[in-house]
């Protein structure tokens, strides 16, 4: 637990999937003035960037890896950061100018970056097998996406997303949800992640069908992991949309399946969510996001991309605890190039999410965010908008500086 943490408050991709659906939510933002906006041109894949960022994060096509979604990341040691992309498009091929007929990995690509002497270097991990680049997580045959990532207790714990093929679907995305596992990770020690034994617990039967993301941010704090899952439920008495607060004890990760608690609207951790008592403690409702505590400012900051207009802004919202309250969201990235009419990056089909923050990059009271940017085109198009433009389908770095006072 960061030195300096508030006591916890009485009583803090299915990604596409949702991510596509819930743009026609509409949410109430309120602005705020000299935003930071994303450059219209910014740096190519691999250009060196600007001393003044001290180690920053880029993502450059090298290593087979020409981009991916996701970009969770955790700080293993004192030396080495582990990068989780979700399905990656993957080359043999050096120097490649677009992605046409490149292979899609279906599941979790892995890279581990560093830094020296201010230089962010990074490697991606591909896993190959017959040949062929697969998912680092899951059996053959399994689609696994991962999630946000934590150590407890001297072990690294990667909450993964099984999906499913679903060609029966209507739309451009045809797969579903099918369960929820957690990776646990011993020894993390191996350079290469891929060499790292896994063993995997299933949270399947434990985890209510309404909850469309459980780990959409996890939180390590005074005994417990915290997660935010997204909820999704309509019933005769009305319908629940948003982010709700699930925990499990840290003693009990072991059998994380049979402890996982929900918290409700009378200060309630029950064992089974009650959709009428359930408490919405983020009305974000995203499948992706970062919570993370500020000690500058003595409170939590959620980090996560709006749903409006294809995702064209970075919110923030603020609490003095887990629980809430959160404050109503705020522009924290002003201009996304990708779904701005202006932007020679702009597309018709571009959709913009997977917003979150990397505090392992901070210096002073700045952040450091990410967010990716997809396309409604079916991606097996062989000249598709996305196979034909690297700068789409990879995470963007923004570096916002300090953020202003919270109100009294």
């Amino acid at each position: 637990m960061p030195e300096g943490e508030p006591s916890p408050a009485a009583g803090r991709s299915w990604r596409r999937v949702l991510r596509m659906a819930l743009p026609l939510l509409l949410l109430g933002l309120s602005g705020c003035v000299a935003l930071p906006a994303v450059s219209d041109v910014g740096s190519r894949p691999g250009d060196r960037q600007p001393e003044a960022w001290q180690c920053r994060p880029a993502f450059p096509d090298r290593d087979g890896w020409y981009g991916g979604d996701g970009a969770y990341s955790i700080r293993l040691d004192d030396r080495r950061t582990l990068w989780l992309f979700g399905d990656s498009f993957a080359s043999e091929e050096e120097g490649r100018r677009d992605r046409i007929g490149m292979t899609v990995v279906l599941g979790t690509t892995v890279a581990v970056s560093t830094c020296v002497a201010e230089d962010f270097r990074i490697r991606y991990r591909l896993k190959k097998k017959d040949g062929r680049f697969v998912s680092s997580f899951g059996a053959d045959g399994e689609w696994l996406w991962p999630q946000d990532p934590f150590l407890a207790e001297g072990r690294l714990y990667i909450p993964l997303v099984a999906v499913r093929a679903a060609p029966e679907r209507e739309g451009p995305f045809k797969f579903a949800v099918v369960g929820h596992k957690l990776a646990r990770i011993d020894d993390f020690t191996a350079e290469d992640p891929n060499r790292w034994v896994v063993e995997y617990l299933d949270l399947t039967p434990d985890i209510p069908r309404e909850i469309q993301a459980f780990a959409t941010t996890s939180v390590v704090h005074w005994g417990h992991v915290y997660f935010y899952p997204l909820y999704s439920a309509i019933g005769a008495e009305g319908a629940v949309l948003g982010n709700i607060l699930a925990r499990i004890p840290l003693d009990r990760l072991a059998a994380p399946a049979r402890s996982i608690q929900y918290l409700h609207r009378d200060g309630r951790w029950d064992a089974e969510p009650d959709r009428r008592r359930l408490k919405v403690v983020l009305d974000a409702a995203v499948s992706e996001l970062s919570v993370r505590y500020h000690p500058e400012r003595g409170e939590w900051v959620a980090v996560h991309m709006s749903l409006e207009n294809n995702g064209d802004r970075l919110l923030y919202r603020t609490a003095p605890a887990l629980e809430g309250p959160w404050s109503a969201a705020r522009a924290l990235v002003g201009t996304i190039p990708e779904v701005a009419r202006h932007s020679t990056r702009y597309d018709e089909n571009n959709f913009c999410y997977a917003g979150k923050e990397h505090r392992e990059f901070s210096r002073g009271k700045d952040m450091v965010v990410t967010y990716v940017c997809n396309s409604y085109e079916d991606f097996e198009k062989e000249r598709s908008f996305i196979r034909r433009n690297l700068f789409l389908y990879r995470p963007v770095v923004v570096v916002v500086p300090a953020l202003p006072s919270s109100p009294p």
